[in-house]
């Protein structure tokens, strides 16, 4: 079995991405003297370093970097080490322009980039699998490496290419996935519109059509492009096995539904031996604390619950978006020990020392342009101390509550043209339902919609128009076995090909849900509607906009009712008992109110108790393991806050006993190893 921790790596992972080829080699010194000051265990290095190691064709200077990994192996520094496949080098494509993608519309991409490649390309294939054996048989035996990083951030910026060798490789993985062309026609339902195929050979990628294309060969292309990429990541990673056994292999992961959209990472988790993750905060009005703990537990969820590392963050701003504001004092930290609450076995970002050139010369960096004389550096060391303080934290689990399903295959179909509103966006309503349940204090783990739910007592979906006949059962067994299910508006509509499921809406809910929908009636842009409620419910008024729905029950009771509006009158929050469970359905977009009231209901049913005694912004969450139970209280609210122990314990960054309750400064946080 492939090791599933950093090798040598016997405290928390704390450095980032090393770039020492942009200075001289006398600064090399100056860096790790810096490294052993802030604590640093663990740097990624090599990752965007092809065309140094490889200048041209065949020949090789590894020199550079023999140098670099046992200075750093000397000051007892371990090194994710990557296989820079990101970039081939210029020499590369001038040789094999056809490894540039084809944009849907024709369009070349050009050199100078990173990530600009065809990946069903032979040539790129061959030149990719060279390297990264190079590269294992040199480094196979040094001891300063901890595991390996192949390529970087798959499906950013460029996933699919539409060119004749991936039509030629599209039509091998129909062939491989349908059998036959008649099952292609069946499962995208080609009747329509005139589609029909007789040969493989006629089909070609989605490229860009008159008007809306079909939209299961849409989706069948991103599986197709997802599942490329994982077969060139598979590719290298098994080189690196063969010839570096006892070597972790990973690849770092954007899970945040804000970073990439690309990449089914259910598939993913499975192939890599440690899940590892890149988050940035996205500063776009959201409670960006709230959007990372999502982030955190999606990846935590991606590795089934095992320990994960945040392979990439940043110190302060970054410098991709419109506006890129500094983090506030504490900031930096108060977000890395949230990733680590939340699973992660460590803190690491981009990058160490702040590039003076190219495109990220403004992101911030553990060793920024002003030096050591910065309130950035003076946190980072401080951080390195702190991350120090919990090594015992390794090799524990955090403890959810609720489960939240999610399918990046149903976010694809969802995202297809020509569905009933523009304005339905399943990532807000994932984001909406995430952070109502965060604002409860609820840690969630994500799940996929046919994995077993059993030890949940709640399993929400807040967006899951795709949805499988097994996925269906699977939740109506949930729910006759006990569970409280909530089901959100525009779920359960389509198979696995986007074809409707037969009968009425919502297909595959139907039965488990007790209900039936008519019709949908979307709203128009900035209308809304009022909700009240019945028998029960009556003092919880709501509001819903975007969508409404003509919902009839068969089975389920009404709790609240539409007031207004088309469908005045009829249902709008159902729950259906079935067995020894219940299933709740919103046909409408509630806001943050709404949700909470609607969640209050299932929690009620679901036997979880309010958290009691926690104020807003105020993050509790806990992991346990072998070494013992640790309570994180993150305080993100500009207040000080208090946090009942249910016993009494030690606190790790302060050295401090702690019982009854825990006195957590506003914007700090305070991490207790509790005790028995």
């Amino acid at each position: 079995m492939p090791e599933t921790t950093p090798k040598g790596l016997t405290r928390l992972a704390f450095g980032g991405d090393y770039n020492p080829e942009q200075w001289p080699e006398s600064v090399w010194q100056e860096d790790v003297r810096l490294m052993r000051e802030a604590g640093v265990t663990m740097v990624s290095a090599g990752i965007f370093s092809w065309a140094l190691l490889e200048p041209s064709r065949g020949t090789y200077d590894f020199g550079w970097l023999d140098r670099l990994l046992d200075l750093l192996h000397e000051n007892g520094i371990r090194v994710d080490l990557g296989t820079p496949t990101v970039v081939p080098p210029v020499w590369f494509y001038r040789e094999h322009p056809e490894a540039l993608p084809l944009a849907a519309d024709g369009t070349r991409y050009e050199f100078g980039s990173r990530g600009a490649i065809c990946h069903s390309n032979a040539d790129y294939r061959a030149a990719a699998a060279n390297i990264t054996t190079k590269l294992a048989e040199r480094y196979a035996g040094h001891p300063v490496l901890a595991m390996w990083h192949v390529h970087n951030e798959y499906g950013v910026p460029v996933s699919a290419c539409y060119c004749d060798s991936c039509a030629a490789h599209f039509r091998r993985w129909l062939q491989t996935t349908y059998g036959t062309v008649e099952g292609v026609n069946e499962a995208w339902g080609t009747a329509f519109w005139g589609q029909r195929y007789t040969d493989f050979a006629q089909i070609n990628p989605p490229r860009t059509t008159p008007t809306v294309g079909n939209p299961a060969q849409a989706l069948d292309y991103r599986r197709f492009a997802d599942a490329t990429m994982r077969e060139n990541f598979v590719a290298e990673r098994d080189i690196l096995h063969r010839l570096t056994p006892g070597v972790p292999v990973t690849t770092n992961f954007m899970t945040a539904l804000s970073q990439c959209d690309s990449v089914d990472y259910w598939a993913w988790g499975r192939e890599v031996d440690i899940v590892t993750n890149d988050h940035y905060l996205i500063t776009d009005g959201r409670r960006t604390h709230v959007n990372l703990a999502m982030a955190a537990d999606l990846t935590r969820s991606v590795a089934g619950g095992a320990p994960w590392i945040l392979l990439e963050h940043s110190t302060s701003g970054v410098n991709w978006q419109p506006r890129n504001p500094a983090k506030a004092p504490g900031q930096m930290a108060r977000n890395s020990l949230a990733h680590v609450a939340r699973g992660s076995e460590g803190a690491m970002f981009f990058q160490w020392r702040q590039s003076r050139r190219g495109a990220e010369k403004f992101h911030s960096a553990m060793v920024p342009h002003g030096g050591t004389d910065t309130r950035v550096w003076r946190e980072v060391v401080e951080l390195g101390a702190h991350l120090d303080s919990l090594s015992t934290i390794r090799g524990t689990r955090t403890r959810a509550d609720v489960a939240v399903l999610w399918d990046w295959n149903s976010w694809w179909a969802q995202t297809l043209d020509w569905r009933p509103s523009e304005d339905h966006d399943p990532r807000e309503r994932a984001d909406a339902f995430y952070e109502a349940l965060w604002d409860r204090h609820l840690t969630v783990d994500f799940a996929h919609p046919e994995a077993d739910l059993s030890a949940y007592p709640l399993v929400v979906v807040p967006a899951l128009y795709l949805m499988t006949e097994a996925a269906g059962a699977n939740l109506r067994r949930y729910v006759e076995n006990g569970g409280t299910l909530v089901v959100s508006y525009f779920s359960g509509i389509v198979d696995e090909h986007d074809a409707v499921h037969e009968g009425a809406y919502p297909g595959a809910l139907r039965d488990v849900l007790g209900l039936t929908v008519e019709e949908f009636s979307p709203l128009l842009k900035g209308d809304s509607v009022r909700v009240d409620g019945v028998e029960g419910a009556e003092d919880v008024e709501l509001t819903g906009d975007v969508w409404t729905e003509f919902v009839v029950p068969r089975g389920a009771e009404t709790v609240w009712t539409y007031a207004d509006g088309l469908t005045a009158g009829r249902p709008a929050v159902t729950r259906h008992r079935l067995g020894e469970g219940t299933a709740w359905y919103v046909s409408t977009r509630l806001d943050a109110h709404g949700l909470d009231a609607l969640l209050g209901r299932a929690a009620e049913d679901a036997g979880i108790a309010p958290r009691d005694g926690l104020a807003h912004d105020v993050e509790v969450v806990r992991r346990d393991g072998e070494s013992g139970s640790y309570l994180f209280a993150i305080n993100h609210s500009p207040s000080d806050a208090k946090v009942p122990l249910e016993a009494h314990g030690t606190e790790l960054l302060t050295g401090e006993r702690a019982a009854g309750r825990l006195e957590v400064p506003a914007g700090a946080v305070r991490v207790v190893r509790l005790d028995g």
